[in-house]
């Protein structure tokens, strides 16, 4: 038996966590929201920085948001160069994170299979995998046989709407435990003296001479010489208390997972054109996702239309799945932007990071924008690697569209 979990089972548990605390007049800085972005930056400002008085707020608990409503996937497989740099070094940060910060988040390269079901789809996959290798990520075509060598349960037959016609193959794709890189986060920037705040909402954005100067929240005032903000879905509204709007959307997106199975789907797989894409957790429950919902909503119920939609394309890939049972379904709240890439750095308001537009891929981001937000506010200077994210690329029209390389179409 490890030496630590006798020494947990002899103890009683241990407390990763310091108990609740009352509110400082003021902080460094002041993190607007509790899920792996905030808690990655606040780690990487007390490490990596020296700066420790920050505290993080949200309105619920720790990691309660997107964090624990995603489907874990992780990948760097994108189109544009300077998304593919971005993800990529995200993913190498998920490759020793465990070990890093002494917390196992059950980390999984298996890889991810994206399906083509027309020449369309075949030839944007050949400019991903081109510009993938380019930057040394590992993706690569691959025809029908090499699609049967790698999920030979998949559905290839010619007689079917979207028959698959080859797929983009991404070697470093991979899934980890969501909710533990939060607790990791949250766990060792307390240990450095980082106030962790839950069930404290922010009522609004003090501001003098266009700079944000304190944060009202409900258990009182705060004043602050920083604010990040990192509340995914409530982006626009965040954004409106501090005097300005962001060109973000917010949709509901949903998914499920079924009762466990034996082993049998190693890779991640997903099709645009089917709007589903798949995993096996190591438990065996199978998790799909798809797209988002085609309507803007503040809320984050889940639908039996979208379930029945997700059924019908996953049946299509597995269809020997028929008979398996549900176990539950949900949803998560996306903040989309018109390019399908985020907004990170600079706000209209000085001294106001914006942490926002993840859509639906914040988590495979946590790491590697937790170290440059980090960056960002210590120096009070973008580093290049956000650059291509800035909020004003909307009205230079320099945009970064990353539309194509969703996972599944939205």
């Amino acid at each position: 038996m490890p030496i630590g979990l006798l020494r947990h089972a002899v103890r009683g548990g241990r407390r990763d966590l310091p108990p609740p605390s009352e509110l400082k007049p003021s902080y460094d800085v002041v993190i607007v929201g509790g899920g792996g972005h905030g808690l990655a930056t606040a780690y990487h400002l007390a490490k990596h920085w020296g700066v420790r008085n920050v505290c993080v707020l949200d309105r619920g608990y720790l990691g309660g948001g997107n964090t624990a409503r995603n489907t874990a996937v992780i990948r760097s497989n994108y189109i544009t160069p300077e998304s593919v740099r971005f993800y990529k070094e995200g993913v190498e940060l998920f490759t020793r994170f465990s070990n890093d910060l002494g917390y196992n988040i059950m980390y999984s390269q298996r890889g991810q299979l994206t399906l083509a079901h027309s020449d369309a789809s075949l030839r944007t996959f050949r400019l991903r995998a081109e510009v993938n290798k380019h930057l040394g990520v590992r993706s690569e075509m691959v025809d029908r046989k090499q699609i049967r060598e790698i999920v030979p349960c998949l559905h290839m037959d010619d007689d079917v709407r979207y028959p698959i016609l080859g797929g983009l193959w991404h070697r470093d794709g991979g899934t980890a435990r969501h909710d533990a890189v939060a607790w990791a986060y949250a766990a060792r920037a307390a240990e450095m003296g980082v106030e962790l705040h839950q069930r404290t909402e922010v009522t609004g954005i003090r501001r003098d001479k266009g700079k944000a100067v304190g944060v009202e929240t409900t258990r009182g005032v705060i004043a602050c010489g920083h604010v990040v903000q990192a509340v995914a879905g409530m982006s626009s509204q965040l954004a409106a208390m501090a005097g300005f709007r962001l060109p973000i959307r917010s949709f509901p997106l949903q998914a499920m997972v079924t009762q466990p199975l034996k082993p049998f789907l190693d890779p991640l797989v997903s099709s645009a054109a089917l709007h589903a894409y798949v995993s096996q957790t190591a438990r065996g429950e199978l998790v799909i996702g798809g797209g988002s919902d085609p309507y803007e909503l503040y809320s984050t119920r889940s639908t039996l239309e979208l379930k029945e939609s997700l059924i019908a394309h996953t049946l299509e890939m597995f269809p020997f799945l028929a008979e398996v049972k549900m176990l539950r379904q949900w949803a998560g709240l996306t903040d989309m932007t018109p390019d399908y890439s985020p907004v990170m750095g600079e706000s209209p308001l000085q001294n106001y990071w914006l942490d926002a537009g993840w859509g639906t891929w914040g988590f495979k981001a946590t790491p590697v924008s937790g170290k440059y937000m980090a960056e960002t506010v210590a120096t009070g200077r973008v580093p290049d690697i956000l650059k291509p994210f800035r909020l004003d690329r909307f009205a230079t029209y320099d945009l970064a569209n990353e539309m194509g390389a969703t996972a599944a179409s939205h």
